[in-house]
């Protein structure tokens, strides 16, 4: 963070909120208010040979530590850029015998960038780590006896040279870890590969309406060859015109829920009651549980069996996914709209969580015009839920553009990747690799777009003919997580 950046925010007391981040300046939607590297981060458990384990990029082929056999890297200057921290993890780990979790590592990583440079204020830094909130006090009889778990394994890993530290401060970084430790994603923003600690951002209070958004942006690492090797870092962005004097927010969960939802999570995951507008006035509340309008209105019994009904699907559907079982999850899907929708309204959020996992496991099962049907039918029902400028939106308005793409519904496909591109641009920036990809993709739609005006049917025998030559683009195995959340809380 760059003493300029410092200077345009300040931390305060917000009103029954505790510490807070305030604008000293204004900012406009897409303006990136800071950009803060992690005080430390690691690669989760399950990845730790996919994933660089300095700028967390997923790579084919990555280069793994000679000496502890665990880490892995890109290349040669991703494993320079990670000794300093790396040094220490690395003996330890040949002293323990096996690299302990991901929790384990966090905080070891943090004792030591301590050890190094004591726990007052770091470089960059608003708060110190000592001053983060750890919420351990609040924790129920499981987090506690987790808790303890953890502080025991950790000081079997912690090596005797080390400085030692008191049972207080070890259970402080677990508080801390636990309701501050942020998601980091690869380098496509789509799948968690990692969890880190920022100080600056953990600073940032929930709003469900929030004016700021967090991208974690790992930087241009192409290879030794590149000089600008930069340090992966997140970036809080603005979301809408912000005032000097105006608090920022970031919103800690998915919109996409009942108020009353969102409160019950956001007290489970981070121990507060939100109060803010949209909680308190229920603003929203109405959409996401519409139902049918119109003369033959449905019971109230009637919805309440429908929205069981969908309930226990989407827990089957879960179940077909992680088994792989893509066509069993289409035949729930179909069954299951087949009953919401002469009873549900069209922003209703059973129907659109229906509608998205239909639309990514058919594009997936290349049966591309139904999945583009229920994708548009997605798209409508967020865009009057959620907010212009949410990351979320611009991502599945993204994916409804490329699965009308391939269904070669042209002209709605290409006005559906520049709606997701403005939303993008301001969300992710001009730079995150995701925006590159879909400024790739507007040319190439608006190219095939004029030439599908000028002359229809030669544009279908060439796309005919250049599907025919090239392997059909394949979209992503669908995934078995929702988007990683802000947050990175231990389940």
């Amino acid at each position: 963070m760059t003493k300029g950046e410092m200077e345009s925010v300040e931390v305060f007391t917000s009103e029954g909120k505790g510490r807070g981040l305030k604008a000293r300046k204004e900012f406009l939607p897409g303006d990136v208010i800071f950009a803060e590297p992690a005080y430390a981060a690691v690669v989760f458990d399950s990845l730790t040979h996919l994933v660089c384990h300095t700028c967390f990029k997923r790579q084919e082929r990555l280069h793994r530590c000679g000496q502890c056999k665990f880490a892995y890297y890109c290349d040669r200057t991703c494993q320079r850029a990670a000794w300093l921290n790396h040094k220490n993890e690395c003996s330890a780990i040949k002293r323990h015998g096996k690299a302990p979790t991901e929790n384990i590592r966090l905080a070891a990583r943090i004792m030591w960038k301590i050890e190094r440079e004591g726990s007052g204020l770091a470089e960059g830094c608003l708060v110190s780590i000592d001053d983060l909130q750890n919420h351990v006090d609040s924790f129920d009889e499981e987090e506690k006896k987790e808790l303890r778990a953890d502080v025991e394994s950790f000081l079997e890993f912690w090596p005797p040279q080390s400085q030692q530290f008191g049972m207080q401060n070890i259970s402080h970084i677990f508080g801390v870890i636990s309701c501050n430790g942020f998601t980091l994603s690869d380098q496509r923003g789509l799948q968690a590969v990692g969890v880190g600690i920022f100080p600056n951002l953990c600073q940032a209070n929930h709003d469900c309406w929030p004016n700021c958004t967090v991208i974690f942006n790992n930087g241009n690492h192409e290879a030794v060859r590149s000089m600008f090797h930069t340090q992966m870092r997140i970036e809080l962005r603005a979301l809408s015109k912000i005032s000097p004097g105006d608090e920022l927010t970031v919103s800690y969960v998915d919109f996409l829920n009942v108020s009353e939802e969102r409160r019950k999570q956001l007290k489970k995951q981070y121990y507060f009651d939100c109060t803010c507008e949209h909680c308190k006035k229920q603003i929203k509340d109405d959409l996401m549980l519409a139902v049918k309008a119109g003369e033959s209105k449905p019971s109230a019994e009637m919805v309440k069996e429908v929205i069981q009904f969908s309930k226990d699907t989407l827990e089957k559907i879960n179940k077909a996914r992680m088994e792989g079982l893509y066509h069993e999850v289409v035949k729930l899907c179909r069954e299951c709209l087949k009953k919401q929708e002469p009873v549900l309204g069209d922003t209703n959020i059973y129907l659109l969580r229906i509608l998205s996992i239909a639309s990514e496991v058919l594009s997936y099962l290349q049966m591309f015009e139904e999945a583009a049907d229920y994708a548009k039918r997605m798209v409508d029902g967020y865009l009057k839920i959620y907010h212009p400028n949410n990351a979320q939106l611009g991502m599945a308005v993204m994916r409804a553009g490329v699965t009308h793409w391939h269904a070669g519904l042209i002209e709605a496909g290409h006005g559906l990747i520049c709606k997701a591109y403005a939303i993008l641009l301001i969300t992710h920036g001009p730079s995150h690799p995701i925006t590159k990809d879909l400024e790739v993709m507007r040319v190439q739609t608006e190219m095939e777009l004029r030439m599908f005006q000028q002359n229809e049917f030669m544009y279908y025998k060439m796309r005919e003919a250049a599907l025919k030559n090239q392997k059909i683009q394949v979209m992503p195995e669908p995934s078995n997580e929702t988007s990683p959340s802000l947050f990175h809380k231990k389940e």
